[in-house]
């Protein structure tokens, strides 16, 4: 208790006595005083007295499936800087193989009465995985926002890059080049922004082959398997649902001997970090990662201060992004 005491009225910048007279509720301890004292408690990570837990700490969960592709890091930047404009502290839960999952950060974020969650990414995308963690936000009435395509029925609301309009724009580049046997690079079948852009890809091409689909985890690695199978089945045009998937696309390609984008023509989708560092520098279709993570903090606030606020997604343009992954298909 007494160790706890100190780091708190170290935290803070207040004596020790100051710190007790809040943890202890009583009076003669200014408002600001007190709410900066609760604070700390909560940064620190621990755990308020049972009599101060009635209200939420300023607080936010910001929840991510990972960190290695650039599009989660650079979310994390623009939704952590609205939430700090916005007097609001910003709690990273990022997850790792065989590590904390989603489920076990929203029990912790509960834990410390977090005023709000956002989810970048996560299992609310994938309709076979388990989704009770989310229930027990609901029923909590913990404001929540989600980023991206996400499953029915759960009840927060969204901002959402337009997965249509991104693979429309991607197809109608590669089709202008002269591409005719384009193939998608997507994530698993139960993932909902691949499940749109694929119904957005049949609705261009009209009769998809399966075999011009292929399916992969999202990591360089799985873009390289999952191309190599649409290049030896003839594909001239690979459009990708993530940067680190194309660029696992250009490894496959590589690696058969063909040259990009003189042979193969490659589109990513995200405009991540450093896409257009990359040899040849990646065309891509980007997400407007700025405005939306400015909107789903604007969502948050919205619900935190108490208004209603309906159960939709909002929809954001995205935009293609021309670079050098891409060239006029071979003839003959």
């Amino acid at each position: 208790m007494t160790r706890r005491l100190a780091e708190v009225a170290k935290k803070v910048g207040v004596s020790e006595a100051t710190v007790s007279r809040v943890l202890n509720d009583k009076p003669g301890v200014s408002e600001a005083t007190r709410q900066a004292v609760l604070s700390a408690l909560d940064v620190l990570g621990y755990e308020r007295p049972t009599q101060l837990r009635g209200e939420r700490a300023r607080l936010v969960g910001l929840v991510l499936p990972e960190l290695q592709n650039p599009i989660f890091p650079a979310f994390a930047e623009v939704i952590g800087g609205a939430l700090a404009q916005s007097g609001l502290t910003p709690v990273l839960c990022t997850q790792t193989k065989g590590g904390v999952s989603e489920a076990d950060y929203v029990t912790l974020l509960l834990q410390q009465q977090v005023s709000g969650v956002v989810f970048a990414g996560g299992l609310y995308a994938q309709a076979d995985a388990p989704h009770d963690h989310y229930k027990l936000l609901a029923d909590r009435n913990i404001p929540v926002v989600l980023v991206n395509a996400a499953i029915e029925h759960l009840g927060f609301p969204a901002v959402s890059c337009d997965d249509a309009v991104a693979v429309e724009q991607a197809w109608r580049h590669l089709a202008s080049l002269g591409h005719e046997r384009i193939g998608l690079v997507l994530g698993p079948g139960d993932h909902m922004p691949s499940a749109r852009k694929l119904a957005a890809a049949r609705g261009i091409a009209g009769d998809l082959p399966e075999e011009r689909v292929a399916r992969a985890i999202f990591s360089i690695e799985g873009g390289h398997a999952a191309a190599s199978r649409l290049i030896d089945r003839g594909v001239t045009g690979i459009i990708c649902a993530s940067d680190p998937l194309a660029l696992g696309a250009i490894r496959a390609a590589r690696r058969k001997g063909l040259a990009v984008p003189s042979e193969i023509s490659v589109v990513g989708y995200d405009d991540s970090a450093f896409m257009n560092c990359t040899e040849p520098p990646l065309t891509t279709v980007r997400q407007p990662i700025e405005a939306m993570g400015r909107a789903a903090v604007e969502l948050l606030n919205a619900q935190i201060g108490g208004s209603a606020v309906p159960a939709e997604e909002l929809l954001f343009e995205p935009e293609l992004v021309v670079r050098g992954s891409t060239a006029q298909a071979l003839r003959g």
